[in-house]
């Protein structure tokens, strides 16, 4: 059996062609960093028209590199949550159309069960049950994973995912669009003890993150450094106004401001960087090992683009070994936005759970997936 799988929950437009033997047959992504990056964050209504250009082409294109045409495909499975609604309702269409021409079935897809099971795709074997640890651009959360398809939450941000306060932190640094990376590459040269910064709830006991009050207590550091007067706070512009020239009608020749050099010397913006990774993942990885120790397993698997983290990818292995967890991590591909974890249909197939034409999105979590 042939499935074709389809991720269109925020800004990449991906799809993938999986067996019923869990073999990847091919997998595309188109990214819309570029689009993105002027404004420091995904804009919902530009990453939908977006996924309405690309949506086919980047089918088009897996199955060629697949060396199959659409009569070759036995089932297609889109994701229908979380994620931005317009983004999910072009995956959505595009998938009820292939299933309705071809009368074959249709799977839904929860995106956060995804991205733990993009660690089974990379184990190439069962890793149930776990504690499934998810830290992307708009989620961070912690499930009990009895199963593939059997959640139960355990935590999650009470405001901003770690990956969204990347994006922020990054933006008050003048660093690059998508913060993660960009924080990831100054962190490289400071010194993560420079600063002393807030790991909010990580004494509590609940299982719950926070990262806001981290973000203004950087915001304040900013500031100090850079003089007072707010001159270090978020996006700081010029006057002058660049004009901005895009594919999408509703932003082409849009002005927008420029961002002025950061005031703050390189190595401020490393240590800086450095001590908010390292308080990130001081959080993430304690709650990990503390949701482990209360329901008692033994296996952790940690999925989401922040996952690609390394300094978290060390933390997380170093503990793992000290308290003789059996640790995965996705892969460094399967981490951003992709349709390779979208292969987690193939389990609710092998259940006979599939999708009426009547399937809708659901852009908020639903906590508890089975």
């Amino acid at each position: 059996m042939n499935l074709l799988a389809l991720e269109t929950t925020c800004d990449e437009t991906a799809a993938a062609v999986v067996t019923d033997r869990l073999e990847v047959l091919a997998s595309v992504v188109a990214s819309q960093d570029d689009l993105h990056r002027r404004f420091g964050g995904v804009v919902p209504e530009i990453a939908s028209r977006a996924h309405v250009e690309r949506v086919l082409p980047v089918i088009d294109e897996t199955l060629r590199k697949a060396g199959l045409t659409l009569s070759d495909i036995d089932a297609v499975a889109v994701a229908n949550t979380p994620g931005l609604a317009g983004s999910l309702l072009v995956g959505l269409v595009a998938a009820k159309a292939i299933c309705v021409a071809r009368r074959i079935p249709l799977v839904a897809v929860n995106h956060l069960q995804a991205h733990i099971y993009a660690c089974r795709m990379a184990a190439r074997r069962d890793v149930f049950p776990c504690v499934g640890l998810i830290v992307s651009g708009g989620h961070s959360s912690l499930y009990r994973c009895r199963g593939p398809l059997d959640f139960q939450f355990l935590g999650g941000t009470i405001d901003d995912a770690a990956g969204e306060a990347f994006d922020k932190v990054a933006a008050m640094l003048h660093l690059d669009y998508p913060g993660g990376p960009s924080i990831e590459r100054a962190a490289a040269g400071g010194n993560p003890r420079a600063y002393a910064f807030p790991r909010a709830l990580l004494r509590e006991g609940r299982l719950d993150f926070s990262f806001s009050g981290l973000k203004t207590a950087v915001r304040y550091a900013v500031e100090k450094e850079a003089g007072g007067g707010g001159r270090g706070t978020g996006l700081v512009v010029s006057g002058q106004w660049s004009v901005v020239s895009d594919q999408n009608p509703e932003i082409r020749n849009r002005k927008h401001p420029a961002p002025r050099p950061s005031p703050l010397v390189p190595r401020s913006v490393a240590d800086l960087a450095a001590s908010f990774q390292e308080a990130v993942v001081d959080c993430l990885v304690g709650k990990a090992f503390v949701a482990l120790e209360r329901t008692d397993m033994r296996i952790l698997c940690v999925g989401g683009g922040v996952a690609a983290n390394r300094r978290l990818r060390e933390r997380l292995q170093a503990e793992a070994e000290r308290r003789q967890v059996e640790l995965h991590v996705a892969p460094t591909r399967l981490c951003t936005d992709n349709a390779v974890m979208g292969a987690i249909a193939v389990e609710r197939l092998r259940a006979g759970l599939v999708e009426g034409l009547d399937l809708d999105v659901f852009p908020g979590v639903v906590r508890n997936a089975g």
